[in-house]
């Protein structure tokens, strides 16, 4: 008995500790997370560039990125640790966008020189003078950065899909492609920070489903997949090693929010906004081509996409919404848009798995038969 009353108390006295490490070590994660980028610069501080990929046609690119100046530690700090994590933390929220540094791009042939705004942001829209090779999907441009004191050369990639493509897939990625718990805000901030890439489980059969789409009926149509998130630039690297271990197609390219803290801006835009945004650009980049948006029932994904139905009208195939709650009164609001959107020609999708997506897919021509075994399969394993 007395070895019992022991361990007893023993437990009882490392369960606060148990509770108290697991949330600091969130917070520490959280804060190495929105620290990444500071660490370019290795402590020196000064001029830093950000690219993003790109995308564009065969008649147009879009490439875009910061410039920023951040300071650099006062100290010198050997190991990695608290203090240079807040350290860290205390430079990024002083740093500041370059303002007016020239931004000089060459894609290919084209060259397109832009200047940063403000806030050190730059947004190049680069009109393709000469033709680049038809067989690359992924194309590089090389970026020279030259502010007042600082010239810095880099490079990204643009993606351009092939003459062939026939349709484009857009596809939320939170509670649609992977599990974040949106519904749950500290869950979903759990699942994006602390776990790791090869934990953060796909939906069954998502990948098969999203891989019969790239290839279409005829199975070799490359089709582009482009994927939003209401995420921070920070957890890029976790979701395309998420994406390349989960054989998902194909890149991918990433539309993230930027999340930076600045006194300016310490909230970042609405989700809804950045989608909404986000499709309505490619609709005007590839105004010839029809499209099918891909998102969840838990957020606001069928209310955008309607709407972006109603203003693009003969532009969308279909919906697919995935359901991830268990509320009749959101299943109705649901089948109101629905209907709302079926006159066009676009059929809204509510569907529990990935397998009865499919299955709709292939009654419209979408993909193969082999196409609808893969997602049944995977739905099984």
């Amino acid at each position: 008995m007395p070895h019992s009353t022991h361990t007893s108390t023993s437990e009882s006295r490392s369960l606060p500790r148990l509770l108290i490490a697991k949330p600091l070590h969130f917070i520490k994660k959280l804060v190495r997370l929105f620290i990444r980028p500071m660490r370019r610069d290795k402590g020196r501080g000064g001029v830093i560039v950000h690219p993003y990929r790109g995308y564009g046609s065969h008649r147009e690119a879009f490439i875009m990125g910061r410039v920023f100046r951040q300071p650099g530690r006062l100290m010198r700090w050997e190991e990695a640790g608290v203090m240079r994590d807040l350290v860290d933390v205390a430079r990024r929220v002083v740093r500041h966008g370059v303002a007016d540094a020239r931004v000089d791009i060459r894609l290919g042939a084209t060259q397109a020189t832009v200047t940063t705004d403000r806030d050190g942001y730059f947004y190049a829209h680069v009109k393709i003078t000469h033709s680049l090779p038809a067989e690359a999907i992924w194309h590089t441009a090389k970026l020279e950065v030259i502010s007042e004191d600082d010239a810095i050369s880099t490079e990204t990639e643009v993606y351009i899909p092939p003459v062939s493509t026939d349709l484009i897939v857009i596809s939320d990625i939170d509670d649609t492609v992977m599990y974040t718990g949106v519904a749950n805000k500290l869950k979903m901030l759990y699942r994006l920070f602390m776990e790791k890439a090869h934990r953060r489980t796909a939906f069954p059969g998502v990948a098969a489903f999203y891989r019969a789409l790239y290839g279409g009926a005829e199975g070799n149509r490359k089709r582009p997949m482009l994927y939003v998130s209401r995420g921070p630039w920070s957890i890029y690297e976790m979701l395309e090693m998420f994406f390349n271990m989960n054989r998902i197609p194909a890149g991918p390219i990433l539309f993230l929010r930027e999340w930076g803290l600045s006194l300016k801006r310490p909230w970042p835009r609405r989700a809804e906004e950045h989608k909404s945004d986000v499709i309505q650009n490619m609709l005007s980049l590839y105004e010839d081509l029809p499209f099918i948006l891909i998102g969840d029932s838990g957020q606001h994904d069928p209310e955008v996409y309607t709407e972006i139905v109603k203003a693009h009208p003969e532009r969308v195939r279909a919906i697919y919404i995935r359901k991830v709650d268990n509320d009749p009164e959101r299943d109705a609001a649901i089948e109101v848009l629905a209907n709302e959107v079926r006159h066009t020609g676009c059929e809204l999708v509510l569907a529990r798995d990935s397998v009865s997506m499919a299955e709709h897919a292939l009654s419209k021509g979408f993909i193969s038969e082999e196409g609808l075994e893969a997602v049944r399969r995977d739905q099984r394993q």
